[in-house]
């Protein structure tokens, strides 16, 4: 069965839809949200993987990338769903976790995945962004071991809750696939 974009879109954003929890929650920063989507439920779901692979394929599918990679443990599944459609439409590219913190032995590394060449052309992914905190450390660690152009910062969905403004600060492109708004929040 062939995917279209918009059928991958709308069949993506229902499933992330499906994992809006009711009520406040606290997030990763401490701070209570009424808006929480638990993107690892999509994410780690065959169908789920197949649709995300698709729509960052099509989002970043002519602009020469030579990796994906993102925070550990949100972006794990969605790098490799990426990377894998990317080999299946013939432009193979590699994936890349990165750590909250350097590893404690061995080489002490922030990046676990393919070496990166200087200059590789790198996608950051995450699940959900709520302020940019986790992406913007996991690219200063990125940046500490490798010396990549980040050609943009993407996420599933955008909380809308200062992530885009903090990237732009870092004079970073920000690219979500979906928004609060598309939640009808």
């Amino acid at each position: 069965m062939t995917l279209t974009m918009i059928d991958a879109r709308k069949e993506l954003l229902g499933m992330l839809r499906s994992t809006l929890a009711q009520g406040p929650v606290k997030l990763a920063s401490g701070k209570m949200s009424d808006f929480y989507i638990d993107g690892r439920i999509t994410s780690l779901d065959g169908r789920g993987l197949l649709l995300i692979g698709e729509a960052f394929y099509n989002l970043y599918k002519d602009r020469g990338l030579d990796a994906v990679g993102g925070p550990t443990l949100g972006a794990d599944p969605i790098v490799s769903a990426v990377a894998y459609t990317f080999a299946l439409k013939g432009k193979p590219i590699n994936a890349f976790i990165i750590r909250k913190e350097p590893k404690g032995y061995g080489k002490q590394a922030w990046v676990e995945g393919p070496a990166l060449k200087p200059g590789a052309k790198v996608a950051i992914l995450e699940d959900v962004c709520t302020t940019g905190g986790s992406a913007l450390k996991a690219i200063e660690g990125l940046r500490q071991q490798y010396e990549p152009e980040i050609v943009s910062v993407s996420c599933l969905v955008d909380r809308q809750e200062g992530a885009a403004e903090a990237f732009a600060k870092a004079g970073l492109k920000f690219e979500p696939l979906f928004t609060r708004k598309d939640f009808g929040k």
